[in-house]
């Protein structure tokens, strides 16, 4: 999960209309999937890279503490050590995602799962405090993924020394990736392990992300694009078949234009887009959200021109009033709890109480997060498709796509949309649409 948000500029007033013959991106001679182009997924966070805020009762035990240093998998394994430390995260593997988890995620109408994948599943150096021993849960579950026609892209989120200083890389703190070739090439072997498990899993795993959320203001991007190079010519000799992922280091459409590497097939761009990580998102009013979704539409579709692109974390949150979202003990910046740039809440008197509870949600509440589910779909399909993040949490139910679903709040298939005006014909690069908020009145 990303802490910064993508561009951030609205559009409202300009209508969006997609058709018609698209330009040349890297050629993809394999379409997406088992049951058509268009991915709508949803991500298995939480699971083999820990963040507090989705599972805050593995945490719980350092809340309030005076001094607290356990903020992420790292200093999780580190206190605890490495036995007593396998022995709950066999319990977590175990029990975080269910075949009955998947059977729901098939049966809500989606097609894709991704996964995240710490470096350390591949490769543990003797200090540091990993554990591994997730690799039989992870093919459990693309075995799961199979039975209910689901296809899967496997997701490298955390990398030797941190590409992004995030908890959801492995470690809090400097980005350190690029300081040793040893870190580079660790994060390569990581890429053979996957490679390996989609060649042993051809029909069901059919992307694999090189490194989650490359943050290009901590890391040379010519490292970034030669580590890309590097990785791709590597796992294509095990996975030649597989979609190869990259994310877009949070950079616009406009650095990516000269991405089409020459000779390179079956390449596609991730970005992730957030509306609460950032002062110009987290400020807007409900209608404003949903305004944001039309240049949100652009930016994707400026990206798909030039390399198939897919949205893959998205949310329904407007706060981050999550526990923990911001990192381990906390608070938020919606309440002024957390210090940043407005030194204070959003708007005088503005609380966290209730924000993440379906329960709380009026029905103008429940009303807007639907249309704003449905505007978001529309935006990111302006592209090949998305993963909402997160299939579950513990507590955050604006981050919870079952449960959204299951109350309503997001389309259930994602086709069955009340608000916008959407249509998807048979051939996925010719499509056509818009919303309603996109619209001039």
């Amino acid at each position: 999960m990303r802490i910064l948000s993508n561009i951030v500029a609205l559009a409202a007033g300009t209508a969006l209309h997609f058709a018609g013959s698209m330009a040349s991106p890297t050629p993809l001679s394999r379409r997406f999937g088992n049951t058509g182009d268009v991915i709508r997924g949803v991500n298995l966070g939480g699971l083999f890279v820990l963040e507090p805020w989705i599972t805050p009762s593995l945490f719980t035990q350092w809340e309030g503490a005076s001094n607290a240093t356990v903020v992420d998998e790292w200093t999780y394994c580190g206190a605890l050590g490495k036995t007593e430390c396998l022995s709950r995260l066999q319990s977590h593997w175990a029990s975080w995602v269910t075949e009955s988890d998947i059977s729901t995620i098939a049966s809500l109408g989606l097609n894709h799962i991704r996964i995240p994948i710490g470096f350390w599943a591949f490769t543990v150096l003797s200090d540091e405090p990993y554990v591994q021993g997730q690799l039989p849960y992870l093919e459990m579950i693309i075995q799961w993924a199979g039975q209910y026609n689901l296809n899967v892209v496997l997701d490298l989120h955390g990398v030797p020394g941190s590409q992004n200083g995030f908890d959801n890389s492995g470690r809090y703190g400097g980005i350190h990736w690029q300081d040793t070739q040893s870190n580079i090439d660790r994060s390569i072997q990581a890429v053979k392990g996957l490679a390996t498990i989609a060649a042993k899993y051809p029909k069901i795993v059919d992307g694999i992300e090189m490194v989650n959320e490359p943050a290009n203001w901590g890391l040379s991007m010519d490292g970034v694009i030669n580590y890309y190079k590097t990785a791709y010519t590597t796992f294509r000799a095990i996975a030649p078949n597989t979609i190869m992922v990259i994310h877009d280091a949070f950079l616009p459409p406009s650095s990516w234009e000269t991405m089409n590497v020459q000779g390179w097939q079956n390449v596609i761009l991730d970005t992730h887009t957030y509306h609460v990580f950032v002062k110009d998102r987290l400020t807007l009013s409900r209608n404003d959200h949903l305004k944001a979704t039309c240049q949100d539409a652009e930016n994707v579709y400026s990206f798909n021109t030039h390399l198939w692109t897919i949205t893959g974390e998205w949310s329904l949150a407007i706060t981050d009033c999550a526990k923990w979202l911001n990192g381990f003990g906390k608070g938020a910046r919606w309440d002024g709890t957390l210090p940043w740039e407005m030194n204070g809440p959003v708007y005088p008197g503005a609380t966290c109480s209730g924000q993440d509870s379906i329960s709380a949600w009026d029905s103008p509440t429940r009303i807007f997060f639907r249309q704003f589910a449905e505007a978001q779909m529309d935006a990111y399909e302006a592209g090949s498709g998305w993963f909402f993040w997160n299939f579950k949490t513990e507590s955050a139910d604006d981050w919870n796509y079952i449960k959204l679903a299951q109350n309503g709040l997001v389309p259930n298939p994602p086709t069955d949309r009340h608000y916008s005006r959407y249509s998807l014909g048979g051939n996925h690069w010719d499509i056509d649409i818009s919303s309603p908020w996109c619209t001039s009145s």
